[in-house]
């Protein structure tokens, strides 16, 4: 593909699935970067190898960090994931992993200086985004200026726009826009907690978004009959 470099955060869920389907369908020349930063489970990332190959990305970086250092998160410790816990508790839940967005953006800006890129595209949604800060349009728009300050590209002239084309869908939204950009959804991956074997546990937070946003789509959600 020949169009504008694009780096694509590809995490195998649903809603970065979508955007890197809008990125393309767009004819940007999409560079898929994931992260193996210490989760709990790879079946997130092999669904982004997949989701990646088919949609033809130019290149898929999976990078190795690790945020599990740090602890605080259920998603990188032996925390228990909430179940069936959508509507309680907290605005802000034990599944937050401090600063990942800000670690992963500022690790996809430096990713663009190098392949020229002038957009980073990721999936962040903040109608139905569970609770997460770094889900915010106003943080966006705030990275976005940082990184335009902190870069050789920005500081010259060629500014960078962090895109967010799901940020004021809801989750029914982002369900029929991916099944419009033929989006392979039994591909996907969004469970955080799922069995060994990789079948979605169907209570964390994210199952219950998933959930919720096919039903309400009217669409059945195909990675249920994969499993």
């Amino acid at each position: 593909m020949s169009g504008e470099p694009a780096i694509i955060l590809l995490s195998g869920g649903l809603d970065s699935s979508t955007v890197l389907a809008e990125a393309t369908a767009s004819g940007r020349s999409c560079h898929a970067l994931s992260f193996r930063y210490g989760q709990r489970h790879q079946y997130e990332l092999e669904a982004a190898a997949r989701i990646a190959a088919h949609f033809g990305a130019v290149e898929h970086v999976v990078m190795d960090i690790n945020l599990g250092i740090f602890g605080g998160s259920a998603l990188t410790t032996q925390l228990e994931v909430p179940k069936d816990a959508l509507d309680e508790g907290p605005s802000i839940p034990v599944t937050y992993v401090p600063a990942r967005n800000t670690v992963f953006l500022s690790l996809a800006l430096a990713h663009a200086e190098v392949r020229s890129a002038h957009e980073i595209w990721i999936g962040v949604n903040a109608i139905d985004y569970s609770g997460y800060p770094d889900c915010r349009p106003e943080y966006i728009e705030a990275f976005q200026t940082m990184a335009n300050l902190a870069t050789r590209e920005g500081v010259e002239g060629r500014a960078l726009e962090i895109v967010a084309p799901l940020a004021q869908l809801d989750k029914a939204q982002i369900v029929q826009r991916a099944n419009a950009l033929k989006v392979p959804l039994q591909h996907t991956h969004s469970c955080y907690d799922p069995s060994d074997s990789g079948v979605p546990c169907g209570h964390c937070d994210a199952c219950l978004l998933r959930a919720r946003g096919f039903a309400a789509a009217g669409i059945e959600d195909p990675a249920l009959s994969e499993t």
